[in-house]
């Protein structure tokens, strides 16, 4: 089973990809990427630090501050969403793939490019008029075009229209040439096929956005790019609505400066690794729990509790624990099934810990307080902490072999609290900096960023090094390019859906289940479970979250109650097999086979139901504290 999300962040930031065929070429075309998105990302740490301190300090605030970010950010996330594509880490669906032959899988990878490419062939023009049509407006602090920032929309697409060519240049001739004639015969189709389609109502939908959406990501067809692709085939074969739409809506959903807290806490979860403090914290946890029974079980849990959220990603969370539990754990008996059911388990656990990328996408779209939504996270995954402990205690007892690691002294717990004190401190730092109001949710990432240099320079000194810091720049451009473009794409899908009136439909229906507020908790819950699974998270919030908040809130239910038992649903589904693609990151990451624990996760999926149902309907773990 193979899985295109980052599996492994310290490796990639030593292991540069290699490019077998047109090396030449692409390695001058990463080099016109790679350094203005590493120096992207630099300069919005700068920008947004610098603004912290000139309102916080000074009390003189930067007025064209945001502005500028706002400018950058779109040419960040257009940039690394190109720099994905060169590198093939666009997120997508490879479980029905990966049982095909080797003949076949090869054919499927050359469709995947193949997708890619038609698509930037499609929005390449509309992009550039767009980009024409923004020298119409003007910023109001600086004054600038905006088609200084639109500008970025064309550029990204055409750096990676050349990069997927390069991609499909690889594969064999007869692939390409099968593929091309496939998508030549699918276009002819939906041309030939409009006035049906036109005639079919609101039943196009379903051809388009259930037929042809689900074949194009049951192909491998990254995900993001599938939702394009969809979009523009039921505009352009039932409406008269042009493709600039399309770029409109895309450039609308990457946007929104909220979301500029993705590339700055993604880089900001790579230090915590790099510096080794999420290391030191399990350390710490290890010396105080590794004693008892599932001890490191329960180490496990707590330091998903403390590292999630932090880098934005998952994958990375669970990059940074798994190598330094996984070894341990083994030696105390534990099977490889049990170890990749208990992490997948505690990331979909965690889903609700501030600053987690979930929670500001659902504050971006929905308009829930984001200061709220931080504040709200915390006690719902210490509910479904507790209840994971208890099954992972139960399981220890079947799992662990009767090796007794003997009761650390008061002595070493001390000097291991000496050690991880201050990158415990971290987590606590960024949130009471939000909730305190001394920095946005945007904005704080920037104070655990220099906290974390700080750390590394000074305190644990020999895991930063210069010669990785371009490398985790890149990275960390190329990973927050993956989410925004998604997000953006989503974006697109999610307005085509509601002119049609099919969201606002299917909103309705679910409005109208029998059993008032407890009825539509449920029917939610269940819908974001398969949402999640085959959408994963943030593409479900964008098409959803607009539609769905506001009948909760005719229900009476709180809206921030309502994020809680929707992101908790939602990680559910993405870390339940077949179809939850972080499942198999975790499987990645901790080097074992998905099929090892096909039947163990589900003890813990079950119990975490559990939990969530109890949070559905006990509103107070949600709100109480607000």
């Amino acid at each position: 089973m193979t899985l295109a999300l980052p599996s492994d962040i310290a490796a990639q930031l030593e292991i540069a990809t290699p490019a077998p065929r047109g090396e030449g070429l692409e390695r001058w075309l990463r080099l016109i990427v790679e350094v203005p998105a590493a120096l992207a990302v630099l300069a919005e740490v700068v920008i947004l630090f610098v603004g912290i301190v000139a309102r916080g300090v000074f009390h003189r605030p930067i007025i064209w501050s945001d502005e500028l970010a706002s400018i950058l950010f779109l040419w960040l996330a257009m940039l690394g969403a190109s720099i994905a594509v060169q590198r093939g880490t666009h997120m997508r669906l490879t479980f029905f793939t990966a049982s095909m032959s080797p003949r076949a899988q090869a054919w499927a990878e050359t469709l995947a490019s193949a997708g890619v490419a038609l698509f930037l062939l499609l929005i390449l023009r509309p992009a550039y008029d767009y980009a024409e049509d923004q020298s119409f407006v003007e910023t109001p602090a600086l004054g600038w075009s905006g088609t200084i920032r639109a500008a970025a929309l064309p550029v990204g697409c055409a750096i990676a229209l050349a990069s997927s060519l390069l991609r499909l240049s690889r594969h064999s001739l007869a692939d390409v040439v099968g593929v091309a004639l496939l998508c030549a015969a699918v276009a002819l189709a939906f041309y030939l096929g409009a006035p049906l389609l036109r005639g079919m109502g609101n039943w196009s939908l379903v051809v388009v956005f259930i037929g042809f959406l689900g074949v194009a990501i049951m192909a491998g067809v990254p995900i993001a790019f599938s939702f394009c692709l969809a979009t523009c085939a039921y505009l352009l074969a039932t409406t008269s609505t042009p493709l600039l739409v399309v770029v409109g809506r895309i450039d609308e959903g990457m946007s929104s400066l909220i979301l500029l807290a993705v590339p700055l806490f993604v880089l900001l979860g790579m230090l915590v690794e790099v510096t080794g403090m999420a290391r030191v914290m399990v350390a710490f946890l290890a010396s105080v729990l590794g004693h008892v029974r599932a001890g490191m079980s329960y180490v496990m849990l707590g330091a998903m509790l403390l590292v999630s959220g932090i880098s934005g990603s998952k994958t990375a969370d669970m990059a940074a624990i798994a190598p330094v539990l996984f070894p341990e754990m083994r030696k105390r008996g534990m099977k490889d099934g049990e170890l990749v059911s208990l992490l997948a388990a505690s990331g979909a656990m965690s889903e609700t810990i501030p600053p987690s990328i979930v929670l500001i996408a659902i504050a971006s779209v929905t308009g829930v307080s984001i200061a709220a939504l931080f504040t709200a996270g915390i006690l719902p995954a210490i509910v479904l902490a507790l209840v994971l402990a208890l099954v992972a205690r139960y399981r220890a007892g079947r799992e662990e072999s009767d090796i007794r690691v003997p009761r650390a002294s008061m002595s070493t717990v001390a000097k291991a609290l000496w050690v991880a004190f201050p990158a415990i401190l971290l987590p606590f730092l960024i949130r009471s900096a939000v909730v305190e109001g001394f920095a946005t949710a945007t904005e704080v990432s920037t104070i655990g960023i220099a906290y974390c240099l700080v750390l590394g320079l000074v305190v644990y000194r020999g895991g930063l090094r210069w010669k990785v810091a371009m490398p985790m720049l890149v990275q960390a451009a190329s990973l927050s390019g993956t989410i925004l473009f998604i997000v953006g794409a989503a974006s697109a899908m999610a307005w085509a859906l509601a002119q049609s009136g099919f969201s606002h439909d299917l909103a309705a229906l679910m409005g109208g289940v029998p059993g008032g507020a407890t009825g539509f908790l449920l029917i939610s819950v269940l819908a974001f479970i398969v949402l999640g699974s085959v959408l994963e998270g943030i593409p479900a919030i964008v098409l959803f979250g607009p539609l769905l908040f506001p009948i909760a809130k005719q229900f009476g239910i709180h809206e921030v109650h309502y994020s809680m038992v929707v992101i908790l649903a939602m990680g559910l589904g993405i870390f339940a097999p077949p179809f939850g693609l972080c499942y198999y990151a975790a499987c990645v990451i901790g080097q074992v086979s998905p099929e090892a624990g096909m039947r163990r996760i589900w003890i813990y999926l079950g119990s975490l139901f559990v939990g969530l149902v109890l949070i559905a309907f006990v509103p107070w773990i949600s709100i109480g504290f607000l």
